[in-house]
């Protein structure tokens, strides 16, 4: 099965994805490195790949706003199967070794820049903090490189490299995770086991006229019947100031009856309710 993923080789994308996969047995995949988040999510749905696996939220950062917007407003026909939870432990890496205070660059994507900013800031204050595709990209300029840069990037890149860590564990708080989602066609729909906990996600906008308690009462529908909200975010709708999408986690399936009659009775209130998954907590990954 080929699998689409945030490349080149070294990445956390790439490290999450191969645990994923050796902790199914039997489970065999071609691996797709892409560019970017955005090009690995089109990969499978233009049929190019048969799943995605991408980074869906970290503990410190957030949501990973790129494939937030990918599944809202550049995909039609794609859907979270699966999850998986990799804990993130960022490295400062050079070519070479190099003392701190000589480092004039740090590379990163935009996510690692902004889980190890404090280390950054107190640690090489002078550097100028550039943000580009991949963290393993960053491990590879720096390779390539002979200026006293530095990137941040898993101890995977640095060997893929034949890089030198500097510093290792730099994140700024313990504990960093990412949750990755697996994603594939529409049509594919992931088996349900006794005992495992399932996870949906989905995202809804235009509650109709602007007025005061209109997104409280829409949330009311969950509440109401016992359906417990682990995450909700808004996002810009790109149609100007004050328009906004939300994105909602909910426990339990889609088609457990108390979720299913909130859903349905959000749909009464949202103009567009667009479901982007329900899918285990855990579990072998859906290839």
């Amino acid at each position: 099965m080929k699998v689409s993923y945030l490349g080149p080789t070294g990445t956390y994308n790439e490290e999450a994805l191969l645990a994923s996969v050796a902790a199914t047995p039997g489970a065999e995949v071609e691996l797709a490195p892409q560019a970017t988040i955005f090009d690995a999510i089109q990969a499978v749905e233009e049929g190019r790949v048969e799943r995605a696996f991408v980074p869906f939220e970290n503990s410190i950062e957030g949501s990973v706003r790129s494939t937030l917007d990918a599944l809202a407003f550049d995909t039609s026909g794609v859907r979270i199967v699966g999850e998986y939870d990799l804990p993130i432990r960022h490295n400062l890496i050079a070519r070479g070794p190099l003392e701190l205070s000589e480092i004039e660059v740090v590379l990163s994507h935009p996510q690692a820049n902004a889980q190890c900013a404090r280390f950054v800031r107190e640690q090489v204050p002078q550097a100028e903090v550039r943000a580009i595709a991949s963290t393993s990209d960053g491990v590879r300029q720096v390779a390539d490189s002979e200026q006293p840069w530095a990137a941040l990037g898993s101890a995977a890149a640095a060997r893929a490299f034949d890089c030198t860590i500097l510093r290792e564990g730099v994140e700024d708080v313990a504990g960093n995770v990412t949750r990755f989602v697996w994603l594939t066609h529409d049509d594919f729909r992931p088996e349900r086991s006794a005992g495992v906990p399932w996870r949906t996600t989905l995202v809804f906008y235009e509650l109709g006229e602007d007025r005061p308690g209109a997104l409280v009462e829409a949330l009311q529908e969950f509440s109401d019947r016992g359906v417990n909200m682990t995450r909700i975010e808004s996002r810009p709708r790109r149609e100007g100031l004050g328009s906004y999408l939300f994105f909602i986690d909910l426990e339990g399936a889609e088609d457990d009856p108390a979720q299913a009659e909130a859903i349905a009775a959000l749909r009464d209130s949202a103009e567009t309710v667009r479901l982007l998954g329900s899918y285990p907590l855990a579990g072998p990954a859906p290839i």
